[in-house]
């Protein structure tokens, strides 16, 4: 035991200088490490601040609350897009105008075809003819772009122009 003591006595210099650099590293990395908790801890408040929220696990949750509601409103928009889409083609937003002189003596081309229709071509044709006499209108169901009733070469065009718009 004599001889470990003496052992002990003759390095003890070399023991406690290596504790005492040791403790000096560790002193050295601690405030190391309290420097970047600080900056870390300075980052968390800035983001949690203005968010009426103490911690981070309570942000995380709001955020995925509001991420349900938002995902809930876009489904919402999306079948009202899809319902939109089928009736779009449906609408009668397609015309066609042509003016003429229906009766081929002195005047103007105050006479009319117009005609309404859908991409399908389904609508309506209105004709309005003019004379000196009297003005009279017209007005023919479309299908596909033809009518159960006879249509003008006017009528026709009004027709074709109606479907230019596509």
């Amino acid at each position: 035991m004599r001889e470990w003591n003496e052992l002990i006595i003759d390095q003890l210099a070399w023991i406690v200088g290596g504790l005492a650099v040791l403790t000096l590293w560790l002193l050295i990395w601690n405030f190391i490490q309290g420097g970047k908790l600080r900056k870390v801890r300075r980052r968390y408040e800035q983001m949690m601040q203005g968010t009426g929220i103490e911690d981070l696990e309570g942000l995380l949750i709001d955020l995925k609350n509001q991420q349900g509601k938002i995902e809930d409103i876009q489904s919402e928009q999306q079948q009202e897009l899809d319902r939109v889409k089928t009736l779009l083609p449906k609408q009668k937003a397609k015309v066609g105008i042509k003016r003429y002189n229906a009766f081929g003596e002195r005047g103007n081309d105050l006479s009319f075809s117009v005609a309404f229709v859908d991409d399908m071509k389904n609508g309506v044709v209105i004709t309005g003819l003019y004379s000196r006499d009297g003005s009279y209108v017209y007005a023919k169901p479309l299908t596909g772009g033809e009518s159960p009733h006879a249509l003008s070469s006017e009528e026709v065009e009004a027709i074709a122009l109606a479907g230019l718009g596509e």
